[in-house]
C-alpha cells in the first residue's frame, strides 16, 4: 500500500472509531435517561389506584369509602365535563382560518378553572372521608392525595375515562 492509501485508510478507521464512540455515547446517555424514567414511575404515588387501596379495607369499611367516594366523583363530574368541552373548544378555535389567540386562551384558562375546581371537590371529598375512618384506615387510603407527576395516560379502547365515577350503585362493592 502506498503512503497516500495508508493516510486515507487510517483517516477513515479514525471517523469509523469516532463514530463508534459517539454511538456509544449517545447509547449510554439515552439508557441512563430511560432507567430515570423507569424510576420515576415506580415511586410510590398512587400505584394500583382506587381499586388496589380499598382492597386492603374491610368490606364494610370498603363499601362506605366507595359510596362516598362515588357521590363526590359525581359532584365534581360537571367540572370535569366543563373541562373537557372548553379544551375541546379551544382546540375547535386554534384550527380555524383566522386564529382568535384571546378566545383560544380564554377557553384554556376556562378549561383549567374548572379541573382544578373538580380536583378541589375530589380532593375536598377525600379529606372529609378519611377523617370519618380509623387510624389504621386512614394510612391505608391516605395515597389517594397523592398526585402522580405529569406523564402519559395510557388509554385503552373500551376503559372509561381517568376521571370517570367509580362504578354504579349496582356493585356497591365494585370490582375485587
Amino acid at each position: 500500500m502506498s503512503g497516500r492509501n495508508l493516510k486515507i485508510a487510517l483517516a477513515a478507521s479514525v471517523a469509523l472509531n469516532l463514530f463508534a464512540l459517539g454511538a456509544g455515547a449517545a447509547f449510554f446517555v439515552s439508557r441512563a435517561k430511560i432507567d430515570e424514567r423507569v424510576a420515576e414511575q415506580r415511586r410510590p404515588g398512587r400505584e394500583g389506584g382506587f381499586p388496589q387501596l380499598v382492597s386492603q379495607l374491610s368490606p364494610e369499611v370498603r363499601r362506605e369509602v366507595r359510596a362516598s367516594m362515588r357521590s363526590v366523583a359525581l359532584s365534581a363530574r360537571p367540572d370535569f365535563e366543563a373541562a373537557r368541552e372548553a379544551r375541546r373548544q379551544a382546540v375547535e378555535a386554534a384550527r380555524e382560518p383566522r386564529m382568535d389567540v384571546a378566545r383560544v386562551q380564554a377557553l384554556l384558562d376556562e378549561s383549567r378553572t374548572a379541573e382544578m375546581r373538580g380536583r378541589a371537590r375530589l380532593e375536598g371529598g377525600a379529606i372529609a372521608m378519611l377523617e370519618k375512618l380509623d387510624l389504621e384506615d386512614r394510612q391505608a387510603l391516605a395515597q389517594l392525595l397523592a398526585r402522580k407527576g405529569p406523564g402519559v395516560r395510557h388509554v385503552r379502547v373500551g376503559t372509561p375515562p381517568v376521571d370517570a365515577p367509580p362504578p354504579g350503585p349496582e356493585d356497591p362493592d365494585g370490582p375485587g
